[in-house]
């Protein structure tokens, strides 16, 4: 499959956050033959660190009984945030590819330069801007109805 194929399943999964009332983010981690899907659970897990990415990562490392994950490429529609960033360098994940770009809290650049850094013990290879078009309208799409008042927000 193609960056862009998994990125649009990606996106289903963030359609699937979003029907969960989360925000709509779904990630795809590839690992040879191993696909794991998830997508955002902050609401309905109670949990902070619930981001799609951490998720992935975590069942990865459960399922190959390991914690190094280099050999493996996450697909994420949104740049991904400071923790979720560490995560995939404490990981060391080989390859992240994102859609939306995120200034107010990316980690690529956006708020922040940590996936790039020459500072950190680990740097992926960073594919930004797969489908951003597709991945930027989901999340507009979503916090123009919460503005709007025609999505409930989460309590």
């Amino acid at each position: 499959m193609t960056d862009s194929e998994y990125m649009r399943r990606a996106i289903e999964l963030a359609a699937r956050a979003e029907k969960e009332g989360d925000v709509p983010i779904g990630a795809v981690l590839r690992v040879g033959e191993l696909v794991i899907e998830s997508w955002n659970r902050k609401e309905s897990q109670h949990d902070a660190t619930a981001h799609a990415e951490m998720l992935a990562i975590g069942e990865a490392s459960r399922r190959l009984g390991r914690w190094r994950l280099s050999d493996a490429t996450l697909y994420v529609t949104k740049e991904p945030c400071v923790m979720c960033a560490g995560a995939l360098i404490a990981a060391r994940v080989g390859c992240v590819v994102y859609g939306a770009a995120d200034p107010k809290g990316g980690a690529d650049g956006g708020a922040f330069e940590i996936l790039r850094s020459s500072k950190t013990n680990h740097r992926p290879e960073v594919r930004a801007g797969i489908l951003e078009a597709e991945c930027s309208e989901q999340l507009v799409a979503f916090f123009r109805g919460r503005r709007e008042g025609n999505r409930e927000a989460p309590r």
